[in-house]
């Protein structure tokens, strides 16, 4: 543990910080920071558009990290890779491009109940524009999706499926080749919402035959800024671009303009080069270790914590699902939650407090807000023990 926290420099020179917001974001490893200050000084330079000598070593490294992450979601082409802001543009891109095309007054939008608004809102606003109807899976009081009522929602109207991997507010994983298989059997294409389970579980866009998936960097020890969709190329190969500009054109006149194919139709503009860079570093850091050893450690620490603050004096986990990513959401009676985070805060201890982009399920759940602790590698027993601490000050502060 001490060796894999020395490869993080934030940690390494914070040792009085328990982080435990990884949720929200993780933090980088040396051979990311490296990456990225290395492009910078060794092949700064636009990519696709020079022919002299620094901008084809950024093309080259731009193109070589859209292959990593191709490998790292076993994409079956690196052309079906497209860069993104991240998980938030990814889905506004299929949102727009593609459910544009799709939808019809009439036609049906599968959410469910546990999305991160980024998995909402953008479907809300398809929805306006097409005359579409969004509808929600509901769910249950564990936090897992009632199945049987994602099957009663398909029906013949149902065109998009769109639903998260693993829940960023409760840490439960959904049962995504499931859900997937029922959406092609009812003719919906499916989106998959990927952003927490990328950071803790092996993906596989070919076994889980999804239509599209999306990443970011940041939630996976990359850096901000940067993410990826896969997506089907007959999906998406001849949709109208969602932006237009320098890079997605083929030839442009006056009276009209003609797009390049996929990736490339959907990338408008000088792209993130660092950021794909760094990105690539975050595929190979994941490639160097050990994925089986690095989920039972995360599991380790989920059940870990789990028990600990399940025995912790008015403390109250929300959400336990049968099979979880390791993120622990709680509420201590008697205090809201933001000043439990805030107590938490003054001892060293970094949580996230509030709705975590969810509203509708706090709405659902009757609550405003949780605590969550979400676990990384580089989290131990160790924080685990401090958090039980600092909660224990916490609540004899708040219940005094």
């Amino acid at each position: 543990m001490n060796s894999i926290r020395s490869e993080f420099p934030l940690l390494a020179q914070r040792p009085d910080v328990v982080y435990l917001d990884n949720a929200a974001t993780t933090q980088k490893p040396i051979t990311v920071l490296g990456a990225v200050r290395s492009y910078y000084l060794e092949r700064n330079a636009n990519v696709h558009r020079g022919v002299h000598e620094l901008s084809t070593l950024a093309t080259e490294a731009f193109e070589q990290s859209r292959t990593s992450v191709a490998r790292f979601l076993n994409a079956p082409n690196a052309n079906e890779v497209i860069w993104t802001r991240g998980t938030t543009e990814a889905i506004n891109l299929v949102a727009h491009s593609y459910a544009d095309q799709a939808l019809s007054a009439g036609d049906e939008v599968v959410i469910s109940e546990l999305e991160h608004h980024s998995n909402i809102v953008p479907w809300q606003l398809a929805c306006e524009r097409t005359g579409a109807k969004l509808r929600a899976i509901r769910v249950l009081t564990n936090g897992e999706l009632d199945l049987e009522h994602y099957e009663s929602l398909l029906n013949e109207r149902t065109k998009i499926v769109a639903v998260a991997h693993a829940s960023n507010a409760l840490g439960t994983v959904n049962d995504v080749s499931n859900i997937i298989a029922k959406a092609h059997d009812a003719g919906a294409v499916v989106l998959v919402d990927g952003a927490q389970a990328a950071p803790h579980l092996s993906i596989d866009v070919q076994a889980l035959d999804c239509d599209f998936y999306a990443i970011s960097a940041h939630k996976m020890y990359g850096p901000t800024g940067i993410g990826a969709l896969y997506a089907r190329e007959s999906l998406l190969g001849d949709v109208p671009p969602w932006q237009g500009g320098g890079e997605m054109i083929e030839e442009v006149r006056l009276e009209r303009t003609t797009f390049q194919k996929m990736p490339f139709r959907f990338e408008a503009g000088t792209p993130n080069i660092a950021g794909a860079v760094g990105m690539k570093a975050a595929v190979e850091f994941f490639e160097s270790v050990d994925r089986t050893a690095l989920e039972a450690h995360e599991q380790d620490l989920l059940s870990y914590a789990t028990s600990r603050l399940s025995q912790s004096e008015g403390t109250q986990i929300i959400g336990d699902a049968n099979n979880k990513v390791a993120v622990v959401s709680f509420n201590v009676d008697g205090a809201h939650h933001s000043d439990i985070g805030t107590l938490l805060d003054n001892q060293g201890v970094a949580v996230r407090t509030g709705h975590h982009c969810a509203m509708p399920l706090m709405a659902k759940l009757g609550i405003s807000g949780t605590v969550r602790a979400s676990f990384a590698i580089y989290n131990s027993r160790e924080d685990i023990d401090k958090l039980i601490v600092a909660l224990e000050n916490a609540r004899q502060i708040v219940t005094s």
